[in-house]
């Protein structure tokens, strides 16, 4: 968990991935301390305190978007490391798994599930436990993943409502929370998520990614992007798009990670084959826009009565 978000002198948010590296002039939205923008090639981009980090930042209180930026669920070395040598031994060849190779910590965290319809009852991993191991289809993750996204917005509301009627020490640390993760929310619901292919003097390339402008803008951006590594670009086609899906990037990345094909400090591509192409493609296809409830759109508006100056 980092940082992503520094405020600007009209205290709005501004996110790590809209301004360059370097010392900035925004402040961290919990103590008012002065970023630095780290924007390397080996961590995750982050703001980092200009002098000693503050509390809520030092010990990753602040709130993330539920199965966004991390997939591994939280679990230890060893169970996730369990979890993997089970979806490759049993899990993938839909194997059922016994009950010895089971373990407390994957039960725990719901990782797996038990199958009632084997005699003697067996265990399969959930969907929450197909997830570590890239093994959910998109559709069945976003199915999973839009609850927990709504789940977790209602109680900071009702957190941030109970501490400003309790007149608690926290609130502002409680409002902080909301609109950081009403932020988060909002960058995702924004973005429709794209899906190229691109037909180079060389073969074959795949590029998955979203934008919030208009999908030929961004594929004459892209072509530019690429000019250097590959000059004679033959074609790019535009597989599908799909409003409001920001969400899905990054677990679509996380999914197929082992056939990421980096051009340059260019990650978003991706070298598959005719019909592993073909999957995915379907894959994507089966995956409809998001339709936006009125919460999401109050999100995606700013508009929320809750989310006032504590006073």
């Amino acid at each position: 968990m980092w940082l992503k978000y520094g405020v600007d002198i009209e205290e709005k948010l501004i996110c790590i991935e809209d301004i360059p590296r370097g010392k900035t002039s925004l402040k961290c939205p919990y103590c008012q301390g002065s970023l630095i923008a780290k924007k390397g090639k080996v961590k995750e981009h982050h703001f980092a305190h200009e002098q000693e980090t503050c509390r809520p930042v030092a010990n990753r209180q602040f709130p993330t978007l539920p199965l966004y930026d991390d997939f591994n669920i939280q679990l230890s070395g060893k169970d996730l490391a369990q979890l993997k040598l089970l979806w490759q031994e049993y899990g993938a060849k839909n194997y059922p798994i016994s009950s010895y190779l089971v373990t407390p910590g994957l039960l725990k965290a719901g990782m797996l599930r038990k199958n009632v319809y084997l005699i003697p009852p067996e265990y399969e991993l959930s969907d929450l436990g197909k997830i570590p191991v890239g093994a959910l289809e998109l559709t069945q993750f976003n199915e999973l993943q839009e609850p927990l996204l709504l789940k977790k917005l209602l109680k900071l509301e009702l957190d941030f409502e109970h501490a400003k009627h309790k007149k608690a020490a926290d609130l502002a640390y409680r409002l902080t929370d909301l609109r950081l993760y009403r932020a988060q929310l909002k960058r995702v619901l924004a973005c429709k998520l794209y899906f190229l292919e691109i037909e180079t003097n060389r073969g074959i390339l795949s590029k998955i990614g979203v934008t919030t402008r208009h999908i030929q803008e961004r594929v004459a951006e892209i072509k530019l992007d690429l000019v250097k590594h590959y000059p004679e670009i033959l074609n790019i086609k535009v597989l599908g798009t799909w409003e409001h899906r920001g969400n899905a990037e990054k677990y679509f990345k996380h999914r197929y990670q082992k056939f990421n094909y980096p051009i340059g400090s260019l990650t978003e591509y991706y070298k598959f084959n005719i019909q592993e192409a073909n999957n995915v493609l379907s894959e994507l296809k089966k995956m409809q826009p998001l339709i936006l409830t009125q919460i999401f759109i109050e999100v995606l508006e700013d508009n929320s009565s809750l989310v006032k100056v504590a006073a």
